[in-house]
């Protein structure tokens, strides 16, 4: 479906912290596709040594993610009264973890994003 391109106009974009695999982009774009892998240990008593834990070790960070069959029909209806977007302003206060902020447009995106969250307690004692 061709349509007609459109122009964005933002009168101003505030954005307080990006990380992990995000970008804030202003224009256009073809291709999206972010990676961000992360370990989440949270122990009780808070000793790292930073070199602990392997990507490799947990099936998460292996595993093929499934996509939808590929050339699957979608009918779409789109009218559009302006030629233009027109935003005063946009205020974020954070970007994270393969995502995206974009005022443009994108012919595709492909964010993955997989956590494995630890928690390491220290075993229960009897006091009896």
């Amino acid at each position: 479906m061709n349509r007609a391109p459109r122009l964005s106009a933002v009168g101003s974009i505030r954005v307080t912290d990006v990380g992990y695999a995000s970008t804030v982009l202003i224009g256009d774009a073809v291709d999206f596709a972010p990676v961000s892998l992360a370990l989440a240990v949270q122990r009780e008593i808070p000793r790292y040594y930073g070199s602990e834990g392997r990507f490799e070790d947990y099936p998460l960070f292996v595993a093929p993610i499934p996509l939808p069959a590929a050339g699957q029909p979608v009918r779409m209806s789109v009218k559009q009264s302006r030629p233009e977007i027109c935003v005063e302003g946009v205020r974020i206060d954070a970007v994270s973890s393969s995502s995206m902020v974009q005022v443009g447009s994108n012919r595709s995106v492909r964010a993955e994003s997989r956590v494995k969250h630890i928690r390491q307690l220290l075993r229960a004692r009897n006091d009896s």
